[in-house]
């Protein structure tokens, strides 16, 4: 019997007595004609397997074909991975508990943080990371409430320091009234956290010139609001999302005023890459219910948005042949 000698197969370190690529492929269960193999750089060819031999150290890639569909259908931001094109924030519910059974319930993988001071006349209250770890779901620090470039940039700075987060959701209001995003100084705090090294996923109106704006100063993704914040009023303006979206060249995701899951799915339908929502759950009758019809509301829009919808039509065109009619 061969030694067994150490290999690393798909990234990972693994043992094997195998002493060719033919036996190393059986060995882990898999049938030689039905994948490809990669070693140490170099394709084998199938009709080789059997005789290209293993030694210590070599690296191997071994692949097969899988089927396609939304279970595989990831997006990328800042070059990190995600499969929920849903992203929840972390405010108004009852309590940290509802907040992180609403997380579980929506199949979310990034949760928006604001960042405020610490209790310090009780540094033993409850915090979120007692409820949601930051090492099993992507933390998204953001400047809710920031009116200015300066107050911005100092709260994300703050935020990297406690965390170490660079990957982080900016927004400068214009106002409180709306809550409208100030353009002008959201387009100057990007250019400075990017020349910080920071990765801001950008909130901003939905103008299509204002977004490519953006993404030249530095924006990782861009985050047209779809309505005011915790209106609830849905996708107001389908047309200019749509431009925005065309245009992009980083993901975008729609940001602020879903209040129901037909307005997720209308969002993803429009070729969104995803979705941000807060209040359409935290303040459901109930909240762990609507986290789940969100979840299935943006995998649907999804599916729609990669089949392709029928084209409108201005009259009737029946289904079924009118030719042959009893």
């Amino acid at each position: 019997m061969t030694a067994p000698i150490n290999l690393t197969i798909n990234g990972e370190p693994r043992r094997s007595a195998a002493s060719t690529i033919a036996e190393l492929v059986t060995e882990l269960g898999l049938k030689p004609e039905k994948v490809a193999v990669e070693h140490n750089g170099v394709i084998a060819p199938r009709s080789t397997l059997g005789e290209v031999t293993l030694a210590e150290g070599d690296a191997l890639e071994i692949v097969h074909f899988v089927g396609g569909g939304s279970d595989d259908d990831t997006w990328t931001v800042a070059g990190r991975t995600f499969r929920s094109r849903l992203i929840v924030g972390t405010g108004k519910y009852k309590d940290f508990a509802e907040n992180a059974a609403a997380l579980e319930a929506s199949g979310a993988e990034i949760v928006t943080v604001a960042v405020r001071r610490v209790n310090v006349s009780d540094p033993s209250a409850p915090m979120l990371t007692d409820f949601i770890d930051p090492k099993k779901v992507t933390y998204l620090p953001n400047t809710a409430g920031c009116f200015t470039a300066e107050d911005a940039i100092r709260t994300l700075r703050l935020a990297r320091e406690a965390g170490g987060w660079d990957l982080v959701k900016l927004e400068v209001l214009g106002e409180a009234r709306t809550l409208y995003p100030d353009m002008r100084e959201t387009l100057r705090a990007t250019e400075v956290l990017a020349n910080e090294g920071f990765k801001p996923m950008v909130y901003c109106t939905d103008d299509p010139i204002g977004a490519k704006q953006l993404e030249e100063a530095g924006a990782v993704a861009i985050m047209p609001l779809g309505a005011p914040i915790g209106s609830g009023l849905g996708i107001q303006n389908r047309v200019t999302i749509r431009l925005i979206v065309e245009g992009a060249k980083v993901p975008v995701l729609v940001d602020a005023g879903v209040g129901t899951a037909s307005d997720a799915t209308v969002a993803m339908e429009l070729g969104c890459d995803g979705i941000l929502m807060n209040t359409a759950i935290a303040e459901a009758k109930d909240p762990i219910r609507m986290a789940r019809a969100m979840k299935y509301a943006v995998q649907a829009g999804r599916d729609a948005y990669l089949a392709g919808r029928m084209a409108t039509r201005k009259y009737a065109d029946p289904s079924s042949p009118l030719a042959g009619l009893i």
